[in-house]
């Protein structure tokens, strides 16, 4: 009789071919989504799966409900463009993301008062307070909305409830996945697989080099009946009040940002990306249980107290979890390049950039795996210190990285030659002409396509 922690032996059985095409994409997530979208519109067969019942990841299922890190604070531009601007405008043509124009990018006190709750300011600068700067706030389920309308428009394959069990490798060439699913296992085959798990399940099961990092945890939670503008009323006119239930706040919490609690574009609903727990490793299923009870707990705790003592919130109500965990760094590749936490705060510029965050430029060869082939890693697992990726790993980003993946795989198939043999030159040159933004420029953008600068000239 075996006992937990022996090992057993599982006998090999056949595995029905679901699907096949150019390219598999794995995971839906924001990064995974951007990189379907990009290989399908560049002329591949695309196959997308995603284990939840959505798509957007921690965007949507997350409830990470601010799309930051896409503003040069530096250049004092929009430095991620593309696919993630697409997502914002059908967001905000339903009236359900918000972003500051130009006018009040910066530190006027007007429009830090006015934009502060919706977590559109620049959360790195060092300036108090923090200067509002292009970022977007959304509502999770328009998110999915418009991610489904996408991939449906480009004719992409979509798989959701197919969680991935193993990588297919024949000499060191990735030829697909292996998934589990209420059908049972099945295999899906592909010519060139992109791992946007975030965790970079598909690239370690391969055998590509790797490491393991970790960060906090966090579960997301929204409330309902919040008077916003009593709150922020009571914020501004009180402070030294304010500040004292604050504090209060955020001990109960026993870790938050600053503004723990934010607007989002439904009346009277707010997101607060907290609590946050560290020392939990989010690949372990006992750690992530862990945070799901405790972090439930802590929330209805915080509750408790602001219905009673946080003007605004006397008759806030819990709506709901994010059905995602806020797990923000598990294994990171070791690719071809890996970033350095240098890098990142220094604003190393590289002649292979193919994405943008807020400051910082990433090259393609961060995306490529060593020893496999036929693999690219578009996400928060990209090749990377720890240090480096606690800093470069927002959403926006994370997007540019899959757009800049699956163009690569398309123009690689194309050309008849592998994904790490892709010519960068043409990459950068048709990431640009698809309205994206690969680094590749010195100095601020010469040509900002319109979709850009709609976002940014007065309405």
């Amino acid at each position: 009789m075996s006992r937990i922690g022996d090992w057993m032996h599982e006998s090999a059985h056949d595995v029905r071919v679901a699907a096949e095409s150019d390219v598999v994409v794995v995971g839906g997530g924001p990064a995974g989504q951007a990189a379907a979208l990009a290989a399908a519109r560049n002329g591949a067969s695309v196959t997308l799966l995603e284990r939840y019942n959505h798509l957007g990841g921690l965007a949507s299922g997350g409830m990470v409900l601010v799309l930051d890190d896409m503003w040069d604070s530096h250049l004092q531009e929009i430095s991620v463009r593309g696919i993630c601007l697409e997502m914002i405008e059908r967001m905000a043509e339903r009236g359900l993301a918000e972003y500051p124009k130009q006018k009040d990018w910066g530190s006027l006190p007007e429009s830090v008062r006015r934009w502060k709750r919706w977590g559109t300011f620049d959360f790195h600068s060092k300036e108090k307070p923090h200067p509002i700067c292009f970022a977007a706030a959304f509502d999770p389920d328009a998110f999915k909305r418009a991610s489904l309308e996408m991939v449906t428009q480009a004719g992409i394959e979509l798989r959701l409830h197919s969680w991935f069990s193993r990588t297919l490798v024949e000499d060191g060439q990735v030829k697909g996945v292996i998934c589990e699913s209420k059908s049972g296992r099945e295999a899906i085959l592909g010519k060139v697989v992109i791992d946007a798990t975030g965790d970079l399940d598909v690239a370690a099961s391969a055998g590509a080099p790797h490491v393991s990092g970790a960060y906090i945890v966090t579960t997301v939670f929204r409330l309902g009946g919040v008077d916003t503008e009593e709150a922020e009323r009571f914020e501004h006119q009180e402070p030294a009040a304010f500040q004292a239930i604050d504090r209060e706040v955020k001990h109960l919490l026993g870790g938050a940002w600053d503004s723990w609690w934010l607007k989002t574009p439904l009346p009277g609903v707010v997101w607060c990306n907290c609590p946050h727990m560290a020392g939990l490793d989010g690949l372990k299923v006992a750690d992530l249980t862990r945070a799901e009870v405790q972090g439930r707990a802590t929330i209805h705790k915080v509750i408790e107290f602001i219905r009673a003592k946080l003007p605004g919130f006397a008759d806030c109500y819990l709506i709901d979890l994010a059905p995602q965990t806020g797990v923000r760094q598990t294994r990171l590749l070791e690719g071809e390049y890996v970033m350095s936490k240098d890098d990142v705060t220094q604003r190393l510029r590289f002649e292979d950039s193919v994405a943008r965050g807020r400051d910082y430029y990433y090259p393609y060869r961060s995306l490529v795996p060593r020893s496999v082939e036929n693999l690219l890693v578009a996400g928060r697992h990209y090749s990377s210190t720890s240090a480096a990726q606690k800093i470069s790993r927002e959403i926006p980003p994370c997007m540019a990285m899959g757009e800049a993946a699956g163009t690569a795989a398309a123009l690689a198939l194309d050309a008849g030659v592998a994904v790490r043999k892709v010519d960068i030159a043409k990459l950068q040159r048709t990431l640009r002409a698809q309205g994206a933004d690969p680094g590749d420029q010195k100095g601020p953008n010469a040509d900002v396509p319109e979709i850009a600068r709609s976002f940014a000239e007065a309405a």
